[in-house]
């Protein structure tokens, strides 16, 4: 799971395995660490109307109802967003169309290139 935070936003993108384990279990957590602290991630289903998001103890938790996250693993569906307060970005990763040094082996195959 990548995460990109940009002024009020914040973006998780999920890998084929990533979807399969957070459809499976409900919850997946990535840990930066800094050396004498870290910073946790994490994405969690959870009795929500929509996203929402909160930060406590240096972990960000962003929560998914329950039926968005069924229709999201079952389903081609690519993600969900919420603009307000927060702008929160929840999607599957994409295989980039240029080349980066990345692995990229376990992203979905881009709509772009699919013929």
């Amino acid at each position: 799971m990548k995460v990109r935070i940009k002024g009020n936003s914040l973006r998780y993108r999920l890998s084929m395995t990533d979807v399969t384990r957070f459809g499976r279990d409900g919850y997946i957590e990535e840990v930066i660490d800094f050396g004498k602290t870290q910073l946790t991630y994490a994405l969690q289903k959870g009795s929500v109307l929509s996203l929402e998001a909160e930060f406590m103890n240096n972990k960000i938790i962003v929560f998914m109802p329950y039926s968005w996250s069924d229709e999201w693993v079952e389903t081609e569906r690519i993600g969900f967003e919420q603009k307000a307060p927060l702008y929160l970005l929840i999607e599957k990763d994409f295989q980039c169309l240029d080349n980066v040094a990345e692995d990229q082996s376990d992203n979905y195959p881009n709509p772009s290139l699919v013929c």
